[in-house]
């Protein structure tokens, strides 16, 4: 190579060097969203509520978020479902996917080298026009040797690829912690309505007893006189109603228990829970602040993380407008003999700069500009969307809360009231005053709103599930990797 070449080639280099930093496109810059000052199902001054005003030290939901409701067989099921759930385990895989693709875009960076050797024996055409006829026809050709690539990014496409990759594994992150807290959230809900259904398997079990020893009361005030066979047979069809409740609760547990089992990754005809039923309010949860959201929710991380990945890919096809810069070489031996094949006179080198400019594509680039922003556009309004919807979860589970919270005050009440009036009936009727219809009316009364109250528990303990789902639970937007992937 002359001096002349060596010095283009080395000034090429240090201009590209230079233009990287230099990428073309528009710079990003994260849309706009509205924010709300507060929560609106949060007024303030009410207590007493199934969560608190937002606190400065907010710690009720980091991390294992779960652990909040204190219940210790919930922690060993969301910690074997950590280990072995299999629709995270595809997530965390695709994941792995979307890093790669960073590691693969990162390496055009580097210049790209590759060597081989051959062998290759052949022979010339006898025939062939201006062929000295003293010169062999056969020949073997040997040649070993290797070619070097390097793009310099001088307009800053790898960047932009770079970019664009990266953001795209960072929104991939997110989406496995969308799966992961859904997933988490999805058990704790089955597991709440599964104690649930044993507090109203319990509480049909009692009211078994109940009916039991007032059907053995109208037996024996019936063979005595002072009872009629109607009561007995109201008393009889109370007593079998109420057991074939009891047992058609077992259907709906055992699909939780399955449902419970798959989460973790296990065969359900393997797993099961013992009965305990669901006795516990559900704990406060504070909401924190709206404009915390953003930054809590993972959806709304991955939606954003794809608006910047679109605006890379408006600069990729900016860059397809000026020319393709690439510095390429070549080195190596070659020969007729394998005596001759590494002696001086057999090697051979190349190197220089080259450009390459789309002269015309008939609006092809043009076409792609277009579709990358209008996928721009669209990836600006999912995101927008997203953060929308998260501030409705949010209202609508605080809203549950509020009003589910006085629902359950007052059928309290309704529960304390009709256990008063169905002791009344028994009372009235063992005195001859009542017939055994105001016993049975009483007794479906007290029970429909005993059932009532434990519906409205459970409805809470999933309110208050979905709240910590709805504020993202543990994780935040500094969780996301790091621009630079590890090897």
């Amino acid at each position: 190579m002359t001096a002349a070449r060596r010095a283009g080639a080395a000034a090429l280099l240090a201009a590209g060097t230079l233009w990287a930093g230099c990428a073309i496109g528009p710079k990003y810059v994260r849309p706009a969203v509205a924010v709300p000052p507060a929560y609106k199902e949060t007024p303030p001054g009410e207590t007493g509520h199934d969560w608190v005003a937002a606190q400065p030290a907010d710690t009720a939901h980091r991390g294992t978020w779960w652990t909040v409701f204190h219940d210790r067989t919930l922690d060993r099921l969301e910690a074997g479902l950590t280990a072995s759930n299999q629709n995270l385990k595809a997530a965390a895989a695709q994941f792995l996917q979307a890093r790669a693709l960073v590691r693969a875009a990162r390496s055009a960076y580097l210049p790209q080298i590759v060597a081989g050797a051959s062998i290759t024996p052949g022979a010339e055409s006898g025939t062939k026009p201006l062929r000295s006829p003293l010169a062999a026809r056969s020949y073997t050709d040997y040649l070993v040797g290797g070619d070097v690539a390097y793009e310099p990014d001088v307009w800053g496409r790898i960047g932009r690829t770079v970019q664009a990759s990266r953001a795209e594994a960072q929104a991939s992150a997110a989406d496995l912690e969308v799966v992961r807290l859904s997933l988490h959230a999805e058990c704790a809900i089955d597991y709440f309505a599964l104690r649930g259904l044993d507090a109203r398997k319990q509480l049909l079990n009692e009211s078994v007893a109940a009916d039991e020893r007032a059907l053995a009361l109208t037996r024996d005030r019936h063979a005595g006189g002072l009872a009629s066979g109607a009561d007995v047979a109201q008393a009889e069809t109370q007593l079998e109603t109420t057991r074939a409740e009891a047992i058609d609760v077992g259907v709906q547990r055992a699909q939780f228990e399955h449902a419970i089992a798959v989460l973790l990754g296990r065969p359900a005809s393997t797993f099961s829970l013992p009965a305990r039923p669901l006795t516990t309010a559900p704990p406060p949860i504070p909401p924190g602040f709206p404009s915390q959201l953003l930054q809590r929710r993972p959806d709304i991380a991955a939606a954003e993380r794809r608006v910047a990945a679109a605006n890379a890919e408006i600069g990729l096809t900016s860059i397809a407008y000026y020319p393709l810069v690439t510095l390429t070489g070549g080195a190596g031996f070659e020969s007729g003999s394998i005596g001759d094949w590494f002696r001086g006179l057999s090697a051979f080198w190349m190197a220089g700069p080259a450009a390459a400019l789309t002269v015309f594509d008939g609006g092809r680039r043009r076409a792609a500009a277009e579709q990358a922003r209008a996928a721009y556009d669209e990836a600006v309004a999912t995101y927008r969307e997203t953060v929308l919807e998260a501030f409705q979860e949010v209202e609508d589970n605080l809203v549950a809360l509020r009003v589910l919270h006085q629902e359950a005050r007052t059928e309290d009440a309704a529960v304390a009231a009709a256990r008063r009036s169905l002791a009344l009936a028994m009372i009235r009727y063992k005195g001859g005053v009542a017939n055994y219809l105001e016993v049975t009316s009483a007794q479906t009364a007290a029970l429909a709103d005993e059932e009532t109250s434990v519906s409205l528990l459970t409805r809470r303990m999933a309110a208050s599930v979905l709240l910590v789902k709805a504020l993202g639970g543990g994780w935040t937007s500094a969780s996301l990797p790091s621009g630079n992937p590890g090897p």
